[in-house]
């Protein structure tokens, strides 16, 4: 099976909101690369999709399960597809570290965006949804994608990585927005709303 036909098949599941225990607890390592897997795989990608999503960790479909998928762009404007299980991020340092400021989002706390500093480069390494080895490189939203996903598989929303105040705003703002996402989004699409901005100026999600 390869991954064209992992990205295919898959149902829509509900996503899982911040607050679930499974999002703020370690994630356990994918050790069988079974149907089993490539299943939720599938579903993984259907379900970032609806909810146009660049990435999507297992926990964030309520699988306690250290594998994340993503289709997203680096710095290039050049589209990136996969899947990794275990993965492990590598950062930049010293001199070689520059931070890029930018708005995130995310799924599992949808609507609601936060300015944050990650660094502009990351590798991520770890297996396949076959079990082999996989090293991505990448630079701008990938890298913030890969370390977005990797942060959720071991407990940490990006939140976690907001000052007090600014993590108090991104809150209001979501309960703000709260009644247009259904409990089962994206299987029930958003209810539309009179501040919907053109979805191509909205920072993406993770």
């Amino acid at each position: 099976m390869s991954l064209a036909e992992l990205r295919g098949g898959g149902r829509v599941l509900p996503i899982t909101r911040w607050g679930t225990p499974v999002m703020h607890a370690p994630t356990r390592q994918v050790t069988s690369f079974d149907d089993r897997l490539h299943e939720l795989v599938r579903d993984m990608f259907a379900t970032m999709e609806a909810a146009q999503g660049v990435g999507l960790a297992a926990n964030q479909v309520g699988v306690d399960l250290a594998v994340f998928v993503f289709d997203c762009p680096d710095d290039d404007h050049r589209r990136h597809v996969g899947v990794i299980c275990n993965p492990v991020v590598t950062l930049p340092e010293g001199k070689d570290r520059q931070l890029d400021k930018a708005e995130e989002g995310c799924l599992s706390l949808p609507g609601a965006y936060g300015e944050l500093a990650r660094p502009d480069h990351a590798v991520c390494r770890g297996l396949d949804a076959y079990g082999d080895t996989v090293e991505v490189v990448g630079t701008g939203l990938l890298a913030r994608c890969l370390q977005h996903e990797t942060d959720h598989l071991n407990g940490m929303v990006f939140g976690d990585r907001l000052a007090g105040r600014a993590r108090k705003k991104l809150y209001q703002r979501h309960e703000e927005l709260s009644d247009l996402y259904p409990v089962d989004w994206p299987v029930s699409p958003k209810l539309p709303s009179d501040e919907d901005e053109d979805e191509d100026g909205e920072p993406d999600d993770h």
